[in-house]
């Protein structure tokens, strides 16, 4: 990243990252912040991991929302998360929208920063991403 910034002519405005339950992008999150850039995150849903998550379903239920309305609002309470959410479905592009009518917790947050696992990184392409964890 301190590459990219020092080679950009034109000034970089976010980072675009894996960003998941799973996953700890702390190191990546802070230094991305301190760069003044926002987070731009994707593969939020784990690739469907997440819906069988049983604590992200009982926060759904408490919310009486869906899982992935659960995880795309716990990537945008923090604070500079842009979170990119794909669906084909009328209905499901709604229920993204929806995400701005309800607040987790702190509780709910912290709770759901207790899912990261080592070795939950999703996209690794070979001879393309260095070594990261």
């Amino acid at each position: 990243m301190k590459q990219a910034l020092a080679l950009s002519g034109q000034g970089l405005v976010t980072n675009q990252l894996e960003y998941h339950p799973y996953l700890d992008q702390h190191p990546l999150v802070s230094a991305t912040r301190e760069a003044g850039l926002a987070i731009t995150a994707y593969c939020g849903m784990a690739v469907g991991r997440v819906f069988s998550d049983p604590l992200l379903r009982a926060i759904a239920r408490r919310h009486q929302r869906g899982v992935a309305q659960v995880v795309l609002r716990w990537l945008v309470q923090q604070e500079g998360v842009v979170a990119l959410s794909r669906t084909t479905l009328l209905d499901r592009l709604t229920e993204n929208a929806a995400v701005f009518e309800f607040e987790l917790t702190q509780n709910e947050m912290a709770a759901i920063a207790t899912l990261v696992r080592p070795g939950s990184r999703i996209v690794n392409p070979p001879d393309l991403a260095p070594v990261w964890d």
